[in-house]
C-alpha cells in the first residue's frame, strides 16, 4: 500500500509562512494533482513528502509509515524535477541506471573500469543493464541509451528523468512541473504519456502544476492551492463545475469565468447585467452578491425577453468551432464574455447587439466573502443579515 496522509502541514522561510496547516489524505494508487499559482506553496509541500524540505510542525505517512526524519532516499519515492536534473557527462543509459547502482552496488562496484570484476558486480550489473533497457523500451527511448542528454530533445529529456524515477519501482511518483519547459504540442502528447504510464503502473501520483489543462486531464483528483492554504479537493469535472470558492471558480476556466455584482430583486430573482433572471437558490431579497458565469454557460438568443442578457458586441474571437464574443450589457463596466457555436451564431460582429441566455442551475453565486452558496445552504433571512452557511 502507498497511500499518502498529510497532516497539520505548516512551513515558514524566515517570516514568510509558505504553508498554513495543509492536512490531505491521498489514496493508494491515486493521481492526484496540486493546482495553483507560482508561490501558492505546492512545490514546498511536494519537496516535504520527498524529504528534500523539512516541516516545521505536522506529519508525513507513506504506506502507513511515518516517514518524518526519514532521509530521501529511504522513502521509496521518486521525483521528476522540472529541471530534469540529468547528469551532462553521463550516458542517457547510466543517467537511468544511477539509482540502482547506488543502491544495489558498493562503493568499489561502482568504481569505473574495475568495478565491474570485483566479486560479485558482474551479475548484479547485468540484472542493472537488463532493467534500464526494459524501462528504455518502455518508454522509447531504447535508441538513445548511447547518448548524452546534452543530445536530447526537450521531451526526450523529458522520458529519461521518467525512466530513471521510474527504474526504481517506487511507491510514490513526485512530479514537479515536469512539462513546463516544453512546447504546447509536446505537453499534449508528454499528457497523454504520463496518464498511460500511470494506468500501466497503478502506483500513487503526485504531480505539481499551475496549468490548469494538465490538471483536468491527468488527475482522479485536483488539490487547488492558494496563499499556502487548500481551497478545495474533488475531481476535475466537479471542481470546475461546482466550485467552492470564488478564487477556486476564477483560476479554472478558459477564457476565464465572468463575475458579475447582482442584487436578490425577489426569491429566486436576480437583477443581473441589466435583467431580471431566476437563479438557483433562495436569498433575502436585497442582498447583495456576485454571480460566477462560464463563458460556455451562454447560450446565443435571437430576440430579447425574459431571462436573457442584451449587449454590443465590443469584439470577436474566431477560433474554429467556437466564437469567443466579448460584449457589453448595460450597467457593467467590464465586458462579459461568451463562448458560442460558430455554427449557430455565424453572423455576430463587432457594434452589434447581443442576446443571450444562461440556464438558472449555471449561474454560480458566491456571497460577499466568495464563499460558494448553494441552494440547499441558504434560507430566507434578513436583507441586512450576511449570508454565512456556505459549502
Amino acid at each position: 500500500m502507498s497511500g499518502i496522509a498529510i497532516r497539520n502541514i505548516r512551513k515558514s522561510f524566515g517570516a514568510t509562512r509558505v504553508l498554513h496547516d495543509v492536512s490531505l489524505s491521498i489514496a493508494d494508487g491515486e493521481f492526484l494533482t496540486l493546482l495553483g499559482p507560482s508561490g501558492c506553496g505546492k512545490s514546498t509541500l511536494l519537496r516535504i513528502l520527498a524529504g528534500l524540505e523539512v516541516q516545521d510542525t505536522g506529519s508525513i505517512e507513506i504506506g502507513g509509515r511515518v516517514v518524518d526524519g526519514i532521509r530521501p532516499k529511504r522513502r521509496d519515492v521518486a521525483m521528476v524535477f522540472q529541471s530534469y536534473a540529468l547528469y551532462p557527462h553521463m550516458s542517457v543509459a547510466a543517467n537511468i541506471a544511477l539509482p540502482l547502482r547506488m543502491r544495489r552496488l558498493s562503493r568499489a562496484q561502482r568504481l569505473p573500469l574495475i568495478g565491474r570484476w570485483l566479486p560479485g558486480s558482474g551479475p548484479v550489473i547485468s540484472g542493472i543493464e537488463m532493467e534500464v533497457s526494459r524501462t528504455a523500451e518502455a518508454l522509447g527511448i531504447a535508441h538513445l541509451l548511447n547518448r548524452r542528454p546534452g543530445q536530447l530533445s526537450g521531451g526526450q529529456r523529458q522520458r529519461v528523468a521518467v525512466g530513471r524515477a521510474m527504474v526504481r519501482h517506487p511507491a510514490v511518483f513526485l512530479m514537479d512541473e515536469p512539462l513546463s519547459n516544453l512546447d504546447a504540442k509536446l505537453r499534449v502528447q508528454m499528457r497523454a504519456e504520463i496518464k498511460d504510464l500511470h494506468r500501466r503502473l497503478g502506483v500513487t501520483f503526485v504531480y505539481v502544476t499551475h496549468d490548469q489543462a494538465e490538471a483536468m486531464t491527468l488527475s482522479d483528483r485536483v488539490v487547488v492551492m492558494r496563499d499556502g492554504e487548500i481551497l478545495q479537493v474533488a475531481p476535475p469535472q466537479e471542481i470546475y463545475a461546482d466550485p467552492n470558492d470564488m478564487r477556486v471558480a476564477e483560476f479554472l476556466g478558459s477564457p476565464k469565468i465572468n463575475m458579475v455584482d447582482a442584487t436578490m430583486r425577489e426569491p429566486g430573482l436576480v437583477d443581473l447585467a441589466g435583467s431580471a433572471l431566476p437563479v438557483a437558490c433562495e436569498i433575502a431579497p436585497g442582498s447583495k452578491f456576485t454571480v460566477g458565469i462560464r463563458p460556455e454557460a451562454f447560450q446565443f438568443a435571437e430576440h430579447p425577453g425574459p431571462g436573457v442578457i442584451t449587449g454590443s458586441v465590443r469584439m470577436v474571437e474566431h477560433m474554429g468551432s467556437d466564437l469567443f464574443v466579448y460584449f457589453d450589457p448595460c450597467g457593467l463596466e467590464h465586458p462579459l464574455i461568451a463562448r458560442l457555436s460558430a455554427e449557430r451564431a455565424p453572423h455576430i460582429v463587432a457594434g452589434q447587439t447581443l442576446h443571450v441566455s444562461v440556464r438558472p442551475d449555471q449561474l454560480l453565486v458566491f456571497n460577499r466573502d466568495g464563499r460558494r452558496v448553494r441552494a440547499r445552504d441558504v434560507s430566507r433571512t434578513n436583507p441586512s443579515t450576511p449570508v454565512r452557511e456556505w459549502a
